[in-house]
């Protein structure tokens, strides 16, 4: 973890066990090059004894915190400053945080491609990393509750993306991200929570991002036999029915809360007796700003902007068919032209950000350059040309036979 002394020196060392024993840290868990929003991460006061007790100041004015671990479940801007601990009358050196300003996509995308944000304890997720600058020197980490921070070994078959499965899920929560071997680099973090539960509340996204779409999906483990469902938030019913999925299409500040969901349900192989009813823990659902966006227009040709981007942007452009996933396209200039049928975007690209995909436009062939389809009609007019020549002969020909 990344300490900060309450002696006067850069590191905590020899010096302060002999000098400073009662010293106090501001400790940041786990330990992050660069706070992004919407990371998870943790402060604590060490080396003060017992769980709570312990007054925290921020910006030198205290908060009502008193817990020994201080939790930051979604890091935003306002949370930048410096912090200070104090136990018994004795204080800290002030922890400078920085939390990155406006919100954006990290350089590399890490994905569950199996498994759920809440998990049954002792099983496991498969994670995915993609990064269309490739992989080369990647490396991932996990930080266990209570645990030290953890270098996750996975083997690179691809440029692009890499797969790997986790080791069994022990501790409430377990965080997971992904950076470079300099980590100026990194991939979103990935939280996954554990219920000893026989049901289980997910959320997609995680963390809800405001303006966009979250879903909440009641689970029951080995069955998808749900007949009723009820979802709750501060044990208030939103929701009662069969349909085991509530969705709210336009998530705002006041979608955070804590949510759980009640359901009945069988198994299959199970063919007489009672249904089950269970209820999951209770899940906090948290909120953060939207990222920054690019804004694709359409003119002669494609143009990509983002209002809110530095001034040293490129951009990346991207092109896809139906289903298929995103795929780079084209020069990293602000403007492109079509040159075939689907559906295009793009992105601004700046030092190691990135801002959210732009809307699409769909680009059809019979939206083709004037030019190519004046060449097409000429060549339908010399075929038809040639075509009527060629029955007029026939026809003169048949015609002299007969006389």
């Amino acid at each position: 973890c990344k300490n900060v002394p309450s002696c006067p020196h850069k590191y905590f060392t020899v010096y302060h066990l002999f000098f400073c024993p009662s010293a106090f840290l501001v400790s940041m868990c786990p330990r992050l090059k660069m706070v992004f929003s919407g990371d998870l991460f943790y402060l604590s006061c060490d080396n003060s004894v017992g769980e709570s007790g312990v007054k925290w100041y921020f910006n030198n004015k205290e908060e009502k915190q008193t817990n020994k671990t201080w939790k930051f479940a979604v890091a935003s801007p306002k949370h930048s400053g410096s912090y200070q601990c104090e136990h018994n009358g004795q204080k800290s050196d002030n922890f400078s945080l920085d939390v990155m300003g406006k919100p954006h996509e990290h350089h590399a995308s890490l994905t569950i491609k199996t498994g759920h944000p809440v998990m049954q304890y002792g099983h496991s997720v498969m994670l995915q990393l993609d990064n269309e600058d490739g992989l080369e020197g990647w490396v991932c980490w996990v930080h266990r509750e209570g645990k030290k921070t953890r270098k996750i070994k996975f083997k690179l078959e691809n440029s692009g993306h890499a797969i790997f499965q986790t080791t069994k899920l022990e501790v409430p929560e377990t965080i997971f991200w992904c950076t470079d071997k300099s980590q100026d680099k990194r991939s979103n973090q990935v939280i996954v929570r554990t219920s000893a539960q026989d049901i289980s509340l997910e959320m997609y996204p995680f963390p809800a991002v405001v303006g966009e779409p979250l879903t909440l999906k009641c689970i029951a483990w080995g069955t998808d036999q749900i007949s009723d469902t009820v979802f709750y938030k501060d044990n208030t019913i939103i929701m009662h029915a069969a349909n085991p999925t509530y969705k709210i299409t336009d998530v705002s500040e006041s979608t955070q809360g804590p949510y759980r969901c009640n359901a009945t349900y069988t198994h299959k192989a199970r063919t007489s007796g009672p249904a089950y009813q269970r209820v999951s823990d209770i899940q906090d659902v948290f909120v953060k700003e939207p990222p920054i966006k690019a804004v694709l227009s359409e003119g002669n040709s494609l143009s990509c902007s983002c209002p809110e981007c530095p001034s040293n942007v490129s951009y990346h452009w991207y092109h896809k068919n139906d289903d298929q996933p995103w795929g780079l396209t084209g020069s990293p200039s602000s403007d492109m032209t079509p040159q075939k049928r689907g559906t295009y975007a793009c992105k601004a690209v700046w030092n190691n950000m990135r801002s959210a995909l732009s809307n699409s436009y769909n680009f059809q062939t019979n939206n083709s350059n004037p030019a190519v389809i004046a060449i097409c009609l000429v060549v339908v007019g010399m075929l038809a040309v040639v075509i009527g020549l060629a029955l007029y002969y026939q026809r003169k020909k048949r015609n002299t036979a007969s006389k």
